[in-house]
């Protein structure tokens, strides 16, 4: 993800590894509710003009590589991504909030880290590629 991009008044390179997970770290992420988030994650990313590297929304945890532009801080970025999603999934699954009290999908907390000198966009991407085979993995064991 080393390309530079550009908007009318900047050249960026900036690059955000995100991690958020759902209130009470319930793992409704699974199946098509899952499929949908990551879906969503994707058009989201879209219509803001971010670039999505890299995503695995695991049960009970999303990981997002993007790179976005310089006019949205990386508190603004998730504050898109879980509104519009929450909204979304809610609405076209009702059933969740059944899990799900108190009107709210997301917990409010999330993690975000930049890739630099010392962590790169690869390292990230493994990462994220590592927690997916290892889900994968635990779920043979049974």
């Amino acid at each position: 993800m080393r390309k530079v991009y550009r908007t009318g008044h900047a050249v960026y390179r900036l690059n955000y590894h995100f991690v958020w997970i759902p209130k009470y770290r319930r793992k409704v992420l699974s199946g098509a509710v899952g499929q949908r988030a990551a879906e969503l994650f994707r058009e989201i990313a879209k219509q803001y003009e971010m670039r999505m590297d890299t995503l695995s929304v695991l049960e009970d945890h999303g990981h997002l590589l993007l790179s976005a532009p310089p006019r949205y801080a990386p508190a603004q970025i998730v504050n898109i991504m879980k509104s519009i999603s929450a909204k979304k999934i809610f609405e076209e699954f009702p059933q969740v909030k059944q899990k799900l009290w108190g009107g709210k999908f997301w917990a409010d907390g999330y993690d975000v880290g930049s890739s630099g000198d010392d962590v790169t966009a690869d390292v990230i991407r493994r990462y994220i590629q590592y927690q997916q085979r290892v889900k994968d993995q635990q779920l043979r064991l049974f």
